[in-house]
């Protein structure tokens, strides 16, 4: 199975092609799968993507050569992919409890 690769600091306007090409181009193996995510409300890159290469060596040579490079004109970081934590269930955390009426002034009365 291939080394999945974190590549961020994208430039806004690269797609899934223009990445595969980025790490094709370089010439250090085969890429299996090329990904930049996006933002599932406004449809834009969330400027960092996934590459898949097939093997670990070949992950190892991507990031050896191609982080700090040049694409669309920003330093990219490549580095190995961490596992995908697990979220907390329950939305969207704190906030204040209690009353939440109209008067914040500081005073005890309502």
């Amino acid at each position: 199975m291939g080394k999945k690769l974190f590549v961020g600091n994208l430039p806004y306007t690269v797609n899934d092609d223009q990445l595969r090409e980025a790490f094709v181009n370089a010439g250090i193996g085969t890429v299996e799968t090329a990904t930049v995510i996006m933002d599932k409300f406004t449809g834009r890159s969330k400027g960092f993507g996934f590459v898949e290469m097939s093997s670990d060596e070949e992950a190892q040579a991507a990031v050896g050569k191609l982080n700090g490079t040049d694409l669309g004109g920003r330093a990219i970081v490549v580095n190995e992919a961490r596992p995908m934590q697990e979220r907390k269930p329950g939305g969207f955390g704190g906030g204040r409890g209690g009353y939440r009426g109209g008067n914040s002034g500081g005073s005890d009365r309502y």
